[in-house]
């Protein structure tokens, strides 16, 4: 366990007792955790995997490529109208985390198989993955993310190619 992250749940106004189960599950994976974006961050051998963070309604457990991850349960929900990658599974009681638990694990060790693998899935009618860690469109190319409002607002993100090229997004 990470100071930082105890000193994160310590400070929670809201949400503690269901973070502190979703941390329970997702270290019980063997994931790292870190303090990234003021949140606590688990990780595969230097790769982000998932996030847990407090909303005003809810909190969520969110899987950074979601996309690719294997969900037999339905757990999984995009984390906007517009969201084309992450993924995030929610919670509003502590008993709904106990739950879910074994369909929880399943997908945080199907995100850290994504990672070490690779995956593809069609986003925005293009064939997009993940190789090597990387995020590519079909040939191989290396692609990131571009564009869109800071904080997610009206406009989208594109998934870009080398020189800026749409491959996937608005």
């Amino acid at each position: 366990m990470n100071p930082k992250v105890d000193a994160f749940f310590e400070r929670a106004p809201r949400w503690r007792e269901e973070m502190e189960k979703l941390r329970s599950i997702v270290l019980g994976c063997g994931l790292n955790e870190e303090l990234k974006w003021g949140k606590p961050c688990y990780t595969w051998e230097g790769k982000n995997i998932v996030v847990i963070q407090g909303f005003k309604d809810y909190c969520a457990l969110l899987f950074i490529k979601g996309y690719l991850v294997s969900d037999p349960s339905g757990i999984l929900v995009k984390t906007g109208p517009n969201t084309r990658v992450g993924r995030q599974a929610r919670f509003v009681d502590v008993k709904e985390v106990g739950r879910v638990a074994a369909a929880l694990k399943g997908c945080v060790r199907s995100a850290v198989d994504v990672e070490v693998v690779g995956g593809k899935k069609e986003v925005g009618g293009k064939k997009v993955g993940v190789k090597g860690g990387k995020v590519v469109a079909k040939g191989g190319r290396k692609v990131g993310v571009k564009g869109g409002r800071k904080g997610g607002g009206k406009g989208g993100r594109k998934v870009v190619g080398k020189g800026g090229r749409k491959v996937a997004g608005k």
